[in-house]
C-alpha cells in the first residue's frame, strides 16, 4: 500500500466510478481488484448475545473485534461517541463491570432512534439501568467537560467504501473531495475524545473506511499534537468473550502504522474495519 497514483489527474479532480477505481488502485495497487470483488460480495455477520434473555445483534466482526479492543472490565466511566446503531455498545455494555455506567451517543435523532431500540431489546435491564443515551454533537462534548471518561470507543463517520461500492448513486456521487472533509470532521471528533479522555484512560479510534487519510493519518496527526499518548501495538481480547460469541469468528488483522486493519479479502469477508489503541499517559 501507499503507492503513488497513477491517474496523472490532481487528487481533488477524482470522481464517480472511475476516480473510485483510480484513487484506490493508487492505494492498494495489484491488490485492488480482489479487495474490490470482496467488498462486493456478502458479508456473513457475527452473532452477540449478553445474555439469554435478551435478542442476539449481528455486526461485522470486525467491528466486534474493535469493540473488543477497548478494555472495559475496569473502567467506571466509558464513552461511545457516535453509538448507532448500536452494536458496538452492546459489546461494551455487556462486557463492563457491575459498577460502570456508560454513555451512547448519537447526534442524529433518527439514527438515535434505532440506538435506543438495540440497547432495549438486546441488554437486559440491569445493563440497560447503567446506560445513559445521548443525542450531542460529539465533535462539541469537549467543550462541556473534560477528562470525564476511563474508556472512550470513536467509531467515526467515514467513507465507508463497502456501501459505496454496493450504491450505484453513492458511487456515482464519490469524489475524493468527500474524503477529505471526513477526515477533517474525524479529526474534530477525535481531538474531541482526547480531551474528554482522563489520564491513563483508553481510546479506540474506528472506521470502516479504506483511505489511509482517514485512518493513519487521522492517528498520525494526533500523535504530533499530543505528547502524552501512546499507539499500542497490540491488544487482548477478553477471556470470557465465549460467553458472548464464538471467539473462532473472530477475524484477523494487518498491521498498520498506527493500527490495525481487518480487509475483506483476506478474512473471510469481514472488515473493512480499521482500529487504532490509544492510551493517555
Amino acid at each position: 500500500m501507499g503507492t503513488k497514483l497513477k491517474s496523472a489527474k490532481p487528487k481533488n479532480s477524482l470522481r464517480g466510478t472511475q476516480g473510485f477505481d483510480d484513487w484506490y488502485s493508487s492505494i492498494y495497487a495489484d491488490r485492488w481488484p480482489l479487495l474490490r470483488e470482496a467488498l462486493l460480495a456478502e458479508n456473513k455477520p457475527g452473532r452477540w448475545q449478553s445474555c439469554a434473555a435478551a435478542e442476539p445483534y449481528f455486526l461485522d466482526t470486525g467491528s466486534m473485534l474493535a469493540a473488543l479492543a477497548l478494555p472495559v472490565a475496569d473502567a467506571e466511566h466509558i464513552l461511545d461517541m457516535c453509538a448507532a446503531p448500536g452494536g458496538k455498545t452492546v459489546v461494551l455494555a455487556s462486557l463492563m463491570s457491575l459498577t460502570a455506567r456508560l454513555t451512547a451517543n448519537e447526534r442524529s435523532s433518527a439514527r438515535r432512534m434505532r440506538l435506543f431500540k438495540t440497547v432495549q431489546n438486546c441488554l437486559s435491564e440491569t445493563i440497560r439501568n447503567r446506560i445513559q443515551i445521548t443525542g450531542t454533537d460529539a465533535s462539541r462534548l469537549c467543550l462541556k467537560q473534560q477528562e470525564t471518561y476511563d474508556r472512550i470507543l470513536l467509531d467515526a463517520p467515514c467513507s465507508s467504501e463497502r456501501h459505496v461500492l454496493n450504491a450505484q448513486s453513492y458511487l456515482f456521487q464519490w469524489s475524493y473531495s468527500r474524503v477529505r472533509m471526513l477526515a477533517t470532521m474525524q479529526w474534530a471528533l477525535i481531538s474531541s475524545a482526547y480531551r474528554l479522555l482522563k489520564h491513563g484512560g483508553i481510546l479506540v479510534y474506528a472506521t470502516c473506511a479504506l483511505s489511509p487519510e482517514e485512518n493513519d493519518g487521522i492517528i498520525e496527526r494526533l500523535v504530533k499534537k499530543y505528547s502524552d499518548m501512546t499507539v499500542s501495538a497490540e491488544f487482548s481480547i477478553p477471556s470470557d468473550v465465549e460467553k458472548f460469541c464464538l471467539p473462532d469468528e473472530l477475524p484477523g488483522y494487518e498491521k498498520t502504522a498506527y493500527g490495525f486493519h481487518v480487509l475483506p479479502d483476506r478474512q473471510n469477508g469481514a472488515g473493512p474495519l480499521f482500529f487504532s489503541v490509544i492510551r493517555k499517559s
